[in-house]
């Protein structure tokens, strides 16, 4: 079994044959020109060969050029040049096994051992036919092979198929094979032994030799095509981690294609992977030149942590459920395969891609859909037959099975899955869905310090390792570390590094997602302030906000007519007193909405916005008043508004008075009375300015979002949240960190609260003294009060406008269609009168009819 090599008889099954294409001519190249340690090297191998039988001199027309490479030990490999050759040579498609099938098939051993075939291809014979194709020229003559010689294009099908023909009857119980080298596993030692008996008879049987220095028995764990096995699952192999972290940053094509070559070898261990490496394939399209910047450095980087850090991946275990997390974003999907094996859900593979053309085009509810199906198209092998579980974050697909008007595309997907699987969709929220991670960017992931995101960890890590202003913090004592997290002395915030982009993506996450808001640069500090730190913040924040394009577009100016404050009494408690106004002429979304009730509370200043429709009757006014304020708040012992209507009525009047709650409404033209909802109705048109900037359609599925916005920022007056004076904590959000914290007992938590209303009692009293002191010139002041509405005003009037006229393309569309059913009617008319006159002419005599005719 570990003889020697040598020629071996009588031939195998398997022998290799070169088949040309029809018309092809014999390939020749004159020898390359070698060293003299080359040619010495050379004139020794050439020996060994005809000593072993494997070559013999030959007089054929073609001709290969040799060349040399080192081997690792720092020795010569001879290599014959047969690019030629392999140009016009019919190519054998007989497959090569996939990686992760083979990998698959070690599920349950504990005990491997591994076989190297010695110099495998040379076990395989030549057919006679095609010995004199492998003519390779020196300068100590032409010579042919009568094994099969590396390097020729179909070499590894020829001894894939003679492996598998051998081992067929072992291959799935206790050997996987790929080319050369054959691994045999088993569940415990014993039967280890009898399985390594029978692999032995097998090559004995064949006339196989194997190579004892590269081959290792009875191991727990073993290396295997690049990857770590054992009974724990499947880890990327430490020497290539190792490799990983010495890479060199790519400074050409060439390089780059190597380097992502070798990361998509191990994407299945790697969320998040094709996000990741976006940057990098983007720089290989056609018509691209290579400029590295750092936006590519970073993805080197956040690859090359990604790759180190790789979590352990169990084998799948097909008499078990299967579990599927998927997700997507706007430009990726993601999805995790995953089974309880009995120490709970563990994942298997990792899967993630990135959109391309019409798909970056598709509404959420079908990529969110999309992520499934290609969850289900790649891991179809594994999930055919088992009932599964699929966890999305996004809610309505629970009902995708059930839900009416689907589209083309829709119904396609649903086709492909009911037709092939069993499933169950259960909504999972995105906190808690780890497939999260692989469609979501870089910027909006969740930001948690138990259990983050390596990837986002990696920034924080990195950002530390290259800031030089990191040791002297250290220096000063202002550092305390924790996790491999900074945080200020003293304090529960984050450190920040000087790290350009860890900081821009946590100002993006702060002014411009949805739920921040778009606000002004005090309450954007405010919002990062609660949670991270960095020197010179604020300064950042003023320029980052100033520089936002929606910002300075959406945003109307602030600036007022001046004139004389008459403010009310400060209430003494949230939701004491409260006040309502009306935004009108907003465009009819789909559900009807035109308007909006903006209620707030004097106190606190928290606001809710709730869409309503102008012809809106009292009683349903009213009904929103309680169903959104008076069962969440209670009953308010004043209320303030305008003299609209439907607050005048005897309805409204008989319906407060019967609640106890005093109504107070502003003078006939001057609403300063309520100067608090009028500036708070410009916050919302703001808000909405900035979220609804590409469809104002929809401008009513937006409203619950910006009134968590603006409820969670700072008001000024206050120097609090609006949720916090009401709620007394802050809310959780993607930005906010999780940490622990005590609880405090309930009377401690009810004397805290006592006392913040008490400071915000006297401090809105200070602010509206002050804000009483005439602070312009008598020519500056006016009690006119306008509503800073213009700008929206007229944005929603362009769209009224082109609705109208898409409108009147409709009616005009719909004359053309009357216009074409009245011509066809009178066709059919015609059509009656010349049967009509047909039939009478049946019935007259022939000669009449004749004449009839005529």
């Amino acid at each position: 079994l570990i003889e020697p090599l040598r020629l071996t008889k009588p031939y195998r099954t398997h022998q290799h044959e070169i088949v040309e294409e029809p018309g092809s001519k014999p390939t020749f190249r004159a020898p390359y020109r070698l060293s003299p340690t080359e040619l010495t090297d050379m004139k020794k191998q050439i020996e060994y060969l005809l000593a072993k039988g494997l070559i013999r001199p030959s007089t054929s027309p073609y001709g290969a050029p040799v060349l040399f490479t080192p081997k690792p030990d720092g020795s010569l490999r001879m290599c014959i040049d047969y690019r030629a050759l392999n140009k016009q040579t019919i190519k054998n498609k007989y497959p090569i096994p996939r990686i992760d099938d083979l990998l698959d098939q070690l599920r349950g051993a504990t005990v491997f051992s591994k076989l190297d075939l010695r110099s495998g291809y040379w076990q395989i014979q030549m057919a006679d036919n095609s010995i004199h194709k492998t003519a390779f020229r020196t300068r100590y003559g032409s010579y042919e092979y009568l094994v099969m010689p590396f390097g020729l294009t179909n070499a590894p099908a020829t001894f894939q198929a003679e492996m598998n023909h051998i081992l067929r009857p072992l291959l799935d119980e206790c050997v996987v094979v790929y080319l050369d080298d054959i691994l045999i596993y088993s569940r415990d030692m014993k039967q280890h032994v009898e399985h390594l008996r029978r692999v032995f008879e097998i090559l004995r049987r064949e006339r196989f030799y194997v190579k004892l220095s590269k081959s290792e028995f009875a191991l727990e764990k073993v290396q295997f095509l690049g990857h770590l096995v054992s009974a724990q699952g499947v880890h990327v192999d430490p020497k290539k981690i190792e490799a990983v972290r010495t890479w060199k940053t790519p400074e050409n094509v060439k390089e780059l294609q190597q380097f992502l070559g070798f990361a998509n070898y191990y994407n299945r261990f790697v969320p998040q992977y094709a996000k990741l490496a976006a940057p990098l394939t983007n720089l290989l399209k056609k018509n691209t030149s290579y400029k590295w910047e750092t936006k590519h450095q970073e993805a080197v980087e956040q690859l090359k942590q990604a790759l180190t850090s790789a979590p352990v991946l169990i084998l799948p275990d097909p008499e078990r459920d299967y579990v599927i997390e998927a997700d997507a974003s706007d430009q990726a999907v993601g999805a995790v395969l995953m089974q309880d094996q009995g120490n709970g859900l563990q994942p298997i593979a990792y899967l993630s891609k990135k959109l391309h053309g019409a798909e970056l085009n598709y509404p959420i509810h079908d990529k969110e859909a999309l992520a499934i199906v290609i969850a289900f198209k790649a891991w179809r092998c594994y999930l055919e037959g088992r009932r599964k579980t699929v966890y999305t974050d996004h809610c309505s697909l629970k009902y995708l099975k059930t839900q009416p008007n689907l589209s083309r595309r829709q119904v396609r997907w649903i086709d492909f899955l009911e037709t092939h699987f069993h499933y169950d969709i259960v909504y999972k929220p995105g906190h808690k869905n780890k497939a999260d991670a692989l469609s979501r960017p870089a910027h909006v992931a969740a930001i948690q310090i138990e259990g983050m995101n390596p990837l986002l960890k990696g920034l924080f890590t990195h950002g530390y390792a290259i800031d030089p202003e990191i040791p002297l913090a250290e220096k000063r004592h202002l550092l305390q570390w924790d996790n491999d997290i900074a945080y200020r002395k003293g304090s529960t915030k984050i450190w920040v590094p000087n790290y350009p982009p860890l900081r821009q993506l946590l100002l993006e996450e702060y002014h411009d997602v949805l739920y921040a808001g778009h606000f002004g640069s005090n309450k954007t500090l405010t919002g990062i302030a609660k949670h991270y730190y960095w020197p010179h913040m604020a300064d950042d924040v003023q320029k980052f906000v100033t520089s936002c394009d929606t910002c300075q577009r959406m945003k109307s100016s602030k600036q007022k007519k001046a004139g004389l404050l008459q403010p009310l009494p400060v209430p003494e408690q949230p939701w004491q007193v409260v006040s309502l106004d009306f935004i009108t002429g907003l465009p009819p979304t789909s559900s009807g909405h035109d308007a909006i009730l903006v209620v707030i509370d004097k106190f606190s200043k928290m606001g809710h916005f709730i869409p309503t429709h102008t012809t809106a009757r009292t009683e349903e006014t009213a009904q929103l008043f309680v169903r959104h304020i008076i069962s969440q708040h209670g009953i308010p012992t004043t209320l303030i508004s305008d003299r609209d209507p439907k607050f005048t009525s005897k309805f409204w009047k008989e319906l407060m008075s019967l609640l106890g709650t005093k109504l107070a409404m502003s003078s006939a033209y001057h609403p300063q009375t309520d100067g608090q909802t009028e500036r708070l109705n410009q916050i919302v048109e703001q808000l909405l300015r900035a979220a609804c900037k590409d469809d104002i359609s929809k401008w009513d599925l937006h409203l619950p979002v910006l009134e968590f916005a603006y409820n969670n920022a700072t008001h000024a007056a206050t120097g609090q949240t609006p949720f916090f004076l009401c709620y007394g904590r802050h809310p959780l959000t993607p930005q906010k960190p999780t940490a622990s914290a005590t609880v405090q007992p309930a009377h401690d938590f009810i004397t805290t609260m006592h006392q913040l209303w008490d400071r915000t009692h006297k401090r809105l009293l200070d602010i509206q003294q002050q804000q009483k002191a005439p602070s312009r010139s008598p020519s500056q002041r006016s009690h006119h009060h306008d509503l800073a509405f213009s700008t929206f005003v007229t944005w929603l009037a362009v769209a009224e406008s082109e609705r109208e006229r898409e409108r009147e393309r409709e009616r005009e569309r719909e004359r053309e269609r009357e216009r074409e059913r009245e011509r066809e009617r009178r066709e059919r008319e015609r059509e009656r009168e010349r049967e009509r006159e047909r039939r009478q002419t049946e019935k007259l005599p022939n000669w009449r009819a004749m004449e009839y005719q005529s």
